[in-house]
C-alpha cells in the first residue's frame, strides 16, 4: 500500500480549530515536511489549490501558497518521492498546465503528476471575475472531460486539435513532452466523478469516513470498481485520512477532544454555506460529505486515533479494502506527526514492510 502526505499549503493544515496547531504556510515548512516524508520512504506528496479561505477566528485557509510553483521548488530539493500539483481547471488552461507539468517533470526527473479539480467554492472564482455562472455546477464534468482530453493529448503527443463545447484548439503544439508518465488524480466521489476517474484518471481520491472505522470508505471503492469494470482500466483509490498517533491511546484521544473543543464555528459555517450554492449535485459528492456539521472540525474525513500499534493495525485494515491503492495522510502537527508515523507507526504496518526489505538489499 502506498503512503502519501497531503502537505499543508494552507494555514493550519486540515483542522478548523482554535486549539489545534496554528501556523502559516511557507516553502520552508513544506520542504521540511516533504524531505521528512521522503526520508521515511513515503511514496508521494500532494498539494491542493485554494484561492479563498473560510475566515473565522482562525482565518482558516485565508493564507495559501500556489500549488505548481510550490511543487517546482520541492522537485528541485527532493530525489525520490513522487510529487503532485493541483490544477484549478476553471482558471488554468490545459495547454498552460501541460507546459508547467512538463517543466516540473524536467526538474524532478519524471516524478510529477497532476491532481485535477473542477472547483466547488464560487467565491474563489467570482472574486476574480472568473466564475462562469451556476450552470457550471451541472456541467463541470463535461468541462473536465474536454479539458483532460486536451491535456492528455499534449502530454503524450505534444499536439492537440480538439474541438468541443468548451475548448477549441487550433493545431496546438507543445514540445518537449514529459520524460515521465504524468499521472492524473481526480477527487470526485459522485457517480459522474467516479465515471470520469474510471475513464481518465490513474488514481481517485476517496474520503475516509468516521473515527476509527478504517473500512467505512469501502462502498465508495465498490462504486469505483463498478465504474472501472465498464472502462477496463485499473484505477485505485488514495484514501484521505487524518492520523493522530501517540504512545498511548489516551494521549491521542485527549488531543482529539482538545481540538474538537476549539472548533472555529464561524469558519465551519462559512464552508457549509459555500457547499449549499451547488443546487445540482447530489448527496454523494465529497464536498457534501466534508461540509456536513457532524464533525467538520476535520472536514469529516476519516480519522485514525490511537496508540502507535492501534493506528498501524487500522491502516493495514484500510489497505485490505478492494480497490485501495494507498492512503494520503494529514496530521494535526505535520512535522511531529510524520516523525511519529515514520519512527513508530510505519515499522509496525504489514503493508509497509517492503520499505524495510528494499532498504536491506
Amino acid at each position: 500500500m502506498e503512503v502519501g502526505v497531503f502537505i499543508p499549503i494552507g494555514n493550519n493544515g486540515w483542522l478548523i480549530s482554535e486549539t489545534s496547531p496554528q501556523y502559516k504556510p511557507s516553502f520552508e515548512l513544506n520542504k521540511e515536511i516533504t524531505l521528512k516524508a521522503e526520508g521515511y520512504g513515503f511514496d508521494f506528496a500532494l498539494s491542493m489549490i485554494k484561492l479563498r479561505g473560510f475566515g473565522g477566528k482562525t482565518e482558516f485557509w485565508d493564507y495559501n501558497l500556489e500549488s505548481f510553483t510550490l511543487m517546482a521548488g520541492l522537485a528541485a530539493v527532493t530525489s525520490k518521492i513522487k510529487l503532485f500539483g493541483t490544477a484549478a481547471t476553471l482558471v488554468m488552461p490545459p495547454a498552460i498546465v501541460a507546459r508547467m507539468a512538463t517543466t516540473i517533470d524536467s526538474i524532478s526527473g519524471g516524478r510529477f503528476g497532476v491532481n485535477l479539480v473542477t472547483g466547488w467554492q464560487r467565491p474563489e472564482y467570482s472574486q476574480m471575475g472568473l466564475w462562469p455562472g451556476d450552470d457550471y455546477f451541472g456541467d463541470r464534468y463535461q468541462y473536465l472531460t474536454e479539458y483532460t482530453t486536451v491535456l492528455k493529448e499534449l502530454l503524450t503527443t505534444g499536439e492537440s486539435d480538439f474541438k468541443g463545447q468548451f475548448f477549441q484548439m487550433d493545431d496546438c503544439h507543445m514540445k518537449p513532452v514529459p520524460q515521465g508518465d504524468v499521472k492524473l488524480i481526480c477527487a470526485g466521489s459522485s457517480d459522474k466523478g467516479l465515471a470520469f476517474s474510471a475513464k481518465f484518471a490513474d488514481y481517485s481520491f476517496c474520503f475516509g469516513a468516521g473515527i476509527n472505522t478504517p473500512q467505512a470508505f469501502a462502498p465508495t471503492n465498490e462504486r469505483l470498481l463498478a465504474a472501472t469494470a465498464k472502462t477496463g482500466r485499473d484505477v485505485r483509490s488514495f484514501v484521505l485520512t487524518m492520523v493522530i498517533a501517540e504512545e498511548t491511546s489516551e494521549e491521542a484521544w485527549a488531543k482529539w477532544e482538545h481540538y474538537k473543543a476549539g472548533a472555529d464555528q464561524d469558519a465551519i459555517a462559512w464552508m457549509g454555506l459555500q457547499s449549499q450554492a451547488d443546487k445540482t449535485s447530489g448527496s454523494d459528492t465529497n464536498v457534501r460529505h466534508m461540509t456536513q456539521p457532524v464533525s467538520a472540525v476535520n472536514f469529516n474525513m476519516g480519522t485514525i486515533i490511537g496508540s502507535f500499534e492501534e493506528v498501524a493495525a487500522m491502516l493495514d485494515e484500510m489497505g485490505e479494502v478492494p480497490g485501495t491503492g494507498g492512503v494520503m495522510l494529514t496530521f494535526d502537527d505535520f512535522l511531529e506527526g510524520i516523525d511519529k508515523f515514520g519512527k513508530y507507526v510505519q515499522p509496525l504496518m504489514k503493508s509497509r514492510q517492503h520499505i524495510y526489505a528494499e532498504a536491506a538489499e
